[in-house]
């Protein structure tokens, strides 16, 4: 798809522009895979703290609630939420952070 956007960029620019037509597609495709490859990696490393998680990591939802993992199945995720102990299902998608990590090293 992107290729058919940078054809038809060059071929609108052609002549009119002299050696900007050929720069300009070559540029747009350059910055594509600049935002595009930092954000695989964002992706890969969030993919991969979701497979690691396990009953008894504290973690935070995108939400920005804090709690303790009691039970994982496929896609859910049961928390305990302080201070009452309440107890919150959500997606595991919706977790954002692990923070066990964080308190062992205070």
């Amino acid at each position: 798809m992107l290729a058919v956007f940078a054809l038809l960029a060059f071929q609108s620019l052609g002549s009119g522009f002299g050696g900007l037509g050929l720069v300009l597609p070559v540029a747009l495709i350059g910055m594509v895979l600049i935002t595009a490859i930092p954000n695989q990696r964002k992706q890969k490393k969030w993919n991969e703290m979701l497979a690691a998680l396990k009953p008894g990591d504290r973690v935070s939802t995108t939400g920005g609630l804090r709690g303790q993992i009691l039970s994982l199945r496929d896609d859910v995720v049961t928390l305990r939420v302080q201070p009452d102990g309440v107890k919150l299902e959500f997606l595991k998608t919706a977790i954002a952070s692990v923070t066990t990590e964080d308190e062992a090293e205070k």
